[in-house]
Parts: structure tokens; sequence; C-alpha cells
């Protein structure tokens, strides 16, 4: 892809300089008055300078000067300056006038007029051969980078997944754990929601985009997962108000807050509560919960950090500039407010 995009752009660049801008500089400049003269000459003139433009590029003179190799820089420039002046050393027929000296005069008149010519068209044309050998190292180099950017951000992506997906695995397990031990009523209820949990988080968690409403039973699924475990010390509140539940959204998005809420804000032996609220309307996705701190302080001041940092990251490389994240703690009150621009 990237040879493809330099060939075209290589193509465009040659044509526009060999059919619009050699030609211009020819019509409107001194040569197209020495063809009748000067035929052969005037020909030479025209090939030399459309070298000079295709050698700047196989001699790649923006790589040598951007890595500095002077020595070849040096010998190149040479090699252009002593052939432009052999160039203007041509042999051209005298003028002739009745007076020999004026035939003399007015030769050298011509001949200089015809030599500085030459040098500036010399330099117009490498001028020109620099700029586009330099937009051209640019472009490639901008493009290369996108590239560059664009996998690690892919390479970020999936190391988040990784890194959240088999935390989400472990909790639940050992909540299954503690159910089934206990022989209890609800171990067969809490194996189906596991399931579709399970099924989740390996299947659609593959893909790039999922539909809204998937990610909505996800959560459901999980809570009522929760709920299973949990006792009346723990209030649950659960508000979901979506206005296109096909709205497509990336897999797993708010996992590790609602994940966070349970793990931190909930409690067997006194009274918490967890909040979570999800919103899309117009495009604009709103997503909080709010949860008591249960967990020792030191205890969850270095743990919750992390996870907060790796949805921080991974928002940054799918929404950047779109969304913002706020998470704040007041008077043992965890919050997490985000909001996304999905148009």
């Amino acid at each position: 892809m990237m040879k493809s995009l330099r060939d075209k752009t290589d193509i465009i660049f040659d044509l526009f300089f060999s059919l619009v801008f050699m030609p211009l500089m020819i019509a409107i400049g001194p040569v197209h008055f020495w063809w009748h003269s000067f035929p052969v000459f005037t020909a030479l003139v025209v090939g030399y300078l459309y070298g000079c433009y295709f050698a700047t590029r196989f001699f790649k003179l923006p790589k040598l000067i951007l890595s500095r190799s002077y020595i070849r820089l040096s010998l190149i420039a040479a090699a252009g300056v002593a052939a432009t002046w052999l160039l203007t050393m041509f042999p051209l027929p005298d003028m002739d006038f009745v007076i020999p000296s004026m035939s003399e005069y007015q030769t050298r008149i011509r001949n200089y007029n015809i030599a500085i010519s030459i040098w500036f068209m010399f330099s117009v044309v490498m001028s020109y051969s620099l700029t586009v050998a330099f937009v051209r190292e640019l472009y490639e180099r901008l493009f290369l980078q996108t590239i560059a950017e664009k996998q690690r951000k892919e390479a970020e992506l999936a190391m988040f997944k990784a890194q959240i997906s088999p935390h989400f695995l472990f909790n639940t397990l050992n909540s299954l754990y503690c159910l089934v031990i206990g022989t209890s009523q609800k171990a067969e209820d809490a194996f189906v929601k596991f399931t579709e949990i399970l099924r989740y988080t390996y299947v659609a968690g593959a893909d790039a985009q999922v539909e809204i409403r998937n990610e909505i039973e996800h959560i459901r699924n999980y809570i009522d997962l929760q709920l299973i475990r949990l006792d009346s010390h723990t209030t649950v509140r659960w508000d979901c108000q979506v206005d296109d539940d096909s709205c497509m959204i990336p897999p797993m998005l708010f996992l590790t807050f609602v994940e966070n809420a349970f793990k931190y804000g909930t409690s067997t032996t006194r009274d918490c509560f967890v909040s979570i609220v999800l919103k899309l309307e117009s495009g604009n996705l709103f997503f909080s919960t709010e949860n008591m701190i249960v967990r020792k302080r030191s205890e969850f001041s270095s743990d919750l950090p992390v996870g907060l940092s790796n949805c921080r990251s991974r928002l940054d490389c799918l929404y950047p500039g779109r969304h913002e994240l706020v998470a704040v703690e007041e008077n043992m009150i965890f919050k997490v407010n985000l909001k996304i621009d999905l148009n």
C-alpha cells in the first residue's frame, strides 16, 4: 500500500514538472528564442534541466541532507555546478556585424546573457526539485508514522483487553466457588449468568465494535450475577435509557468501572450501595458509577488507579478528543463519570 501511494505521488509530481512547470518556464523565458538560432543547444539545455530534476530523486538528496552525508552532497553539488558551467561554455556561432569589433562585443554580450539564463533556470529547477523531494520525504515519513501509531494503538487495545478479561474471569470464578461450597440453591442461576458473561467476553471481545444492546445485556448479567452472592446490605441501582440500542461501541467498554464499583463498594456485613447509570441520546453517551468505599482506603488507593489508567489509555485510542472521563473521591464515595461523543 505504501509503495502504491508513493508511486502515485511521484507520478503526479513528475507530470506536473514535465507538462506544466518546464513548458511554462520555456514559454516565458528566453529558451524559446534560442530554438530558431541554436536548435541543438536548446535541446541540450532542456534535456539537461529535465535530467537535473530526475537526478535529484535518483541520488535521494533529502535523505543525504537529513543523514548529513556531506561528502557525497559535496561531490554531487560539484558535479552539478561543473556540468552547468560546461553547458554555458557550449560553442555558439559568433554574431555577424559589419564592424568586426561590434560582432565580437555583441557575441560576448549574447553569451553572457545565455550563461546567466542557464544558471538561473538551473537554480529554479533545483529549487523546485529539492522542494518536491523534501515534500515527498515528509509525506512518506508522516505516512509511516501514522501506520506505526495505528499499530501501536491496536497493540495497546489488545493489551488492555487481555488485562481486563482475565481479571473479571477470576473474580467471577471466586464468587461461584463460594456458592458451590455452600451448596447454594442459587448456583444454577449463577452458572447460567456466568456462561452468558463468559461467552460475551470471548466472542464479542474479539470484535472491534458491538451493538450497545449487547453491552447493556452484558452489564445486566454481571449485575445479576453479583446480586446472587450479595445480601440485603447492598443496594444496587441500575438506570439505563437508550434511544438507539443498535448504536455501535467497542465491547466491554464499561466493564472495568462496573467491576470496580462492586469490588470496592459492596459488603455482606455493612450497609452500602452501588449506582450504575447508562444513557444514550442523539449520539451522546453518558455512563457513571457511584459506590461507597468499603475496602481499606490504602488498598483502594493502590489498586484502583491501575484499572483507571488502562481505561483512560483505551479511551484516548478509541475517542481522541471526543470523550471526558472524571473520577473523584469525596467523603468515602467514589464517582466515575464518562461522556463520549459517538457522532
